[in-house]
């Protein structure tokens, strides 16, 4: 650098210009400060120095990757520590933030480095408070953003730093001053509440409220705290902070921050709460305080019980979070804000982690638990407003998404009120004394207030990103449906029949539409989404077969009754104008012969063969198809076989199902219909064969399928021309599970006949590839055919679990069809979509799972089997290396070379195989597989390597066995 003006100007290009160029050469040409340590003085002399923020910002972001990638000597890091200290005292009020922000994280850094090297870097607390009794504003904003970065420094792991040195410093920094930091931002918020200057006061109490939030959300115990999940939800404070939480005003504080923040009112969109109104957003500030606020009782509320003394005092505890709650409540300030409105939720909802049971405790903890909330003084004004809200909630949440609000927003919010009212009704048989819960008030209007809301909901719509939908959104239904099943089961006869009462008039309509040729498709899609919804919640409520208020018996019986509803509805969807049968095929068969008649029935026959495309019917068939998931576990599993007597004596009543037989043949009869009709549709397709895969797996179900004329069916005539979807390209991946289906089914019945006659639908799918000339082998159908064959090869290998069924599999492919392989990867090594399929069908196929590849004594199968192995890896290997390298190289070659890999190391692996056999008769097979394997491996720039883990893992593998076989011969 010739003079400092000049790399100020470099420093300008490089944060500032929209020049790609010209910033990547100013970063060449910097890049020498952040990477030598001989620059680090030169770094300290831009800070003195420079006169523009970007050169100051270039000299703090090179000394902290100075510090963090290189071990620097540690008097120079105590250098740098001292200097930066005194260089934010000195010139930090006027400096830029983004400049004050990396100085402070340089000087953090460099303190936890060097916790244990030196006593004087402990000393960063001492050092930080006498910015905040400087009297400045600005002083006292560094020191708090210093003990804010602090604590997030000390709390996450560092690149460049070992993780159990970073758990050592963490540690120590919790026991030595962590709390002492606690205690200052108390301290803070205390001064600043009464600080007349508001202009700077407001700053500060944002950064005191983040430094509360940031030393109650460290990682006191070394595990990462998961805050969607309970397992995690519980904050494990040391036995020393007791005093100060037990103490009222330290919760009063944060309640205090919350009510003394008046946020401004806007626009009206939730209705009044308690005659106030309720508005949107505000001042982002006030509303960021108050959410920063609500984080911290939120974390408040999570503290482990363990940590009071005795009942009394947790009872305290307890009293003043629900008097705060209470208040909160009454004047519903600041709830309509969507952050503060969704932390409100979750405070609420901590009451169920700490003081109503974790899953798993004994009855006597939950006993204790919900005496604990009902015997506190004011409880029965705090249940019912905190009722009154969830009402409001359920109500508003229509009127969200009209307002085109975040649906997922909303419901994960009103996921958090759900769980707290699924645990207090969990808790109520054990509930003892003479106090009233009052659940039996509340949860039956709640329970109705949510069912009414998904039916609202449908008539509002929902934006077209599918992903905002909860019926297309996995994790939104789960959210949603998780703990309702709970309030449905509270009293359970009054739930199920308001269930009923709303479903029925609706499955009578859409039995209705499936009687007439044409209807208005919106229309017919609301219908649809109702049913869907109804579906998905009696399934949820299936899911949770237990008791918490009545007879098992009496459960059962509606449980049935909520079941029958939905099975009337599957002999609706399938039917009339719902559905796409072989009577379309007899029509147009008539109209062949009737020029007019064929005219007059095309619109109709378009209705009908259009509905399997429609996404709402999808949505409808996909939440039957769960709805059999869960009714399957509950009451036709392995282990509920004999247990269901009340409910299938009610199905007999209603429906004439009397067993397990005759529902499992309505549950097939549905499988069947799903993959003769979908074609096109991916996910009904795999959420069937999921379905189905469940059932074939079951022992018992499994042995009661096979009794099925249905079954029979599908194992004798898995074509095309029966399943259209196995035709379909994009449902190719489908096929796997299809034919591991069918294994599974052919393999239950010790029969080596029953086996061949139901390979043949694939023999002839064989017959015509081998029979295909070698011209004409590089065709579209012929690719279609291997790709699907491979695919379907690979489920009935994924089903050979034991040694009698994996022979039945190995007669049946070798020596005949094997050549059909080979033939396939080296006529269309080039292509991916082929080569992929069939590599990953030969890896299941010489996997030795289970000790399938045990053959006699004296068979050379497991040598033939390697034989082939080693063609195959030497036909694809030497072909692929020579063609050039693609834009995508990893699905190009990267991924069959990961396959080749892997089938060799499990060749190598399987134990079947005498490898000095090879070398005793002069067979290269052996020695052919390794050169090409090291061939492929060497091709593989090392960068490659290490960005594609399966391709690293799998060459480490293979390494190591190639080791182990040179030092066997």
């Amino acid at each position: 650098m010739e003079n400092l003006a000049q790399l100020e100007a470099l420093c300008e290009r490089l944060y500032n210009s929209q020049d790609s160029a010209e910033r990547a050469h100013a970063e060449n040409t910097l890049k020498c400060f952040s990477v030598n340590t001989d620059y680090i003085s030169q770094c300290q002399y831009i800070l003195e120095n420079a006169l523009t923020p970007y050169a100051l910002m270039l000299a703090s972001s090179s000394l902290l990757k100075q510090v963090t990638d290189h071990s620097l000597a540690l008097n120079l890091r105590l250098d740098i520590w001292s200097y930066i200290f005194n260089y934010l005292a000195t010139r930090g009020p006027k400096l830029q933030p983004f400049v004050t922000a990396s100085l402070i994280q340089l000087l953090c850094r460099v303190t936890k480095f060097g916790w244990f090297d030196d006593e004087r870097f402990r000393d960063v607390v001492k050092e930080s408070a006498n910015f905040l009794s400087q009297g400045t504003s600005e002083h006292y904003a560094i020191g708090l953003k210093i003990l804010n970065q602090l604590v997030s420094e000390m709390n996450q792991p560092n690149p460049g730093l070992p993780s159990t040195h970073h758990r050592r410093v963490a540690c120590s920094f919790r026991d030595q001053s962590l709390f002492q930091i606690f205690q200052m931002s108390l301290t803070s918020l205390r001064h600043l509440q009464s600080d007349g200057n508001m202009l700077f006061a407001s700053r500060l109490q944002e950064l005191a409220l983040s430094l509360a939030h940031k030393c109650l959300s460290f990682d006191f115990v070394g595990t990462s705290i998961d805050e969607s999940s309970e397992e995690f939800g519980t904050v494990q404070i040391p036995s020393s902070w007791r005093p100060l939480l037990e103490d009222s005003s330290t919760l009063q504080i944060f309640f205090d921050y919350y009510s003394i923040t008046k946020a401004p009112l806007s626009k009206e969109v939730l209705p009044k709460f308690h005659g106030k109104m309720l508005s949107l957003s505000g001042d982002g500030n006030v509303l960021a305080r108050m959410g920063k606020a609500l984080e911290c009782l939120v974390r408040l509320a999570s503290v482990r019980r363990s940590l009071f003394i005795n009942d009394a005092a947790r009872s305290k505890f307890l009293a003043h979070l629900m008097t705060g709650t209470k208040e909160i409540l009454q004047s519903g300030q600041g709830l309509a804000d969507h952050d503060n409105y969704h932390e409100y939720c979750r405070l609420l909802g901590r009451f169920r982690v700490n003081y109503q049971s974790l899953f798993g405790l004994a009855a006597t903890s939950l006993e204790s638990a919900l005496s604990e909330l009902v015997n506190v003084e004011g409880y029965s004004d705090w249940i019912r407003l905190v009722a009154e809200f969830t009402l409001k909630s359920l109500q508003s949440w229509q009127r969200l998404i009209e307002f085109m609000l975040s649906y997922q927003w909303a419901s994960s919010s009103v996921y958090y009120l759900l769980g707290l009212w699924s645990r207090l009704v969990s808790s109520v048989p054990y509930l003892k004394g003479d106090a009233p819960s009052l659940l039996d008030e509340f949860v039956p209007k709640i329970t109705e207030s949510f069912l009414t809301s998904r039916f609202n909901s449908v008539q509002v719509g929902f934006p077209d990103d599918l992903s905002e939908n909860p019926l297309d959104n996995v994790e939104l239904l789960q959210d949603q449906l998780d703990c309702f099943p709970y309030l449905c089961r509270f009293q359970y006869e009054s739930s199920g029949s308001y269930i009923i009462n709303m479903m029925e008039p609706v499955l009578q309509s859409y039995t209705e539409k499936a009687r007439l040729q044409t209807c208005d498709k919106n229309e017919l899609s609301i219908i649809e989404a109702k049913l869907t919804w109804v579906v998905h919640i009696i399934a949820a409520i299936l899911k949770i077969k237990q008791c918490t208020g009545c007879s098992m018996e009496s459960q059962e019986v509606l449980d049935a009754e909520l079941s029958a509803r939905v099975l009337q509805l599957i002999n609706v969807t399938d039917s009339g104008l719902h559905s796409q049968d072989d009577q379309i095929g007899k029509l147009l068969k008539q109209c062949l012969e009737d020029q007019q008649l064929l005219e007059e029935s095309q619109k109709f026959v378009s209705n009908k063969v259009q509905r399997y495309g429609e996404v709402s019917k999808q949505r409808l068939d996909r939440a039957i198809l769960t709805f059999f998931q869960h009714f399957r576990k509950s009451y036709v599993g392995d282990q509920a076989m004999h247990s269901s007597k009340q409910l299938y004596a009610r199905l007999s009543e209603l429906l004439g199902l009397h067993d397990h037989l005759l529902l499992l043949n309505v549950i097939v009869g549905k499988i069947a219909t799903n993959l003769k009709c979908y074609t096109e549709s991916e996910q009904v397709i795999d959420h069937t064969l999921s379905l189905f895969l469940e059932l074939a797996s079951g022992y018992m179900t499994g042995k009661l399928l096979l009794k099925l004329d249905t079954v029979k069916f599908i194992i004798a005539n898995h074509t095309r021309e029966h399943f259209p979807f196995l035709e379909e390209y994009r449902c190719s991946r489908s096929r796997t599970t299809f034919y591991y289906t069918i294994g599974w089914l052919i393999f239950m019945e010790d029969s080596p006949i029953k086996f061949k006659s139901s390979m043949e639908p694939l023999l002839q799918v064989f017959v015509s590839l081998e029979s295909t000339p070698d011209a004409v082998f590089r065709t579209d159908a012929v690719k279609y055919a291997l790709i699907g064959l491979m695919r379907d090869l690979r489920g009935i290998a994924m089903a050979t679990n034991s040694r009698r069924t994996y022979g039945l599999l190995f007669d049946w492919l070798y020596p005949a069809h094997m050549p059909l392989i080979l033939k396939g990867i080296t006529h269309w090594t080039d292509t991916p979509e082929v080569t992929t399929p069939l590599l990953k069908f030969m890896a299941e196929f010489v996997l030795n799972k289970a000790q399938r590849l045990t053959f006699d004594s004296s068979s050379p199968n497991g040598i033939l089997l390697f034989r082939e192995v080693s063609k195959l890896i030497v036909a694809y290997g030497t072909r692929i290396l020579s063609l050039p390298n693609p834009a995508d190289i990893y699905a190009f070659k990267y991924k069959g070379i990961w396959i080749s890999l892997t089938i060799l190391a499990r060749g190598l692996a399987g134990n079947y195989v005498n490898f000095g056999v090879f070398e005793l008769y002069g067979d290269r097979a052996l020695s052919d597989a390794l050169d090409i394997a090291l061939k492929m491996t060497l091709s593989i720039p090392l960068a490659d390597i290490l960005a594609f883990r399966k391709v690293c893992m799998i060459l480490i593998a293979n390494s190591l066995f190639e080791f182990s076989l040179k030092r066997m011969f």
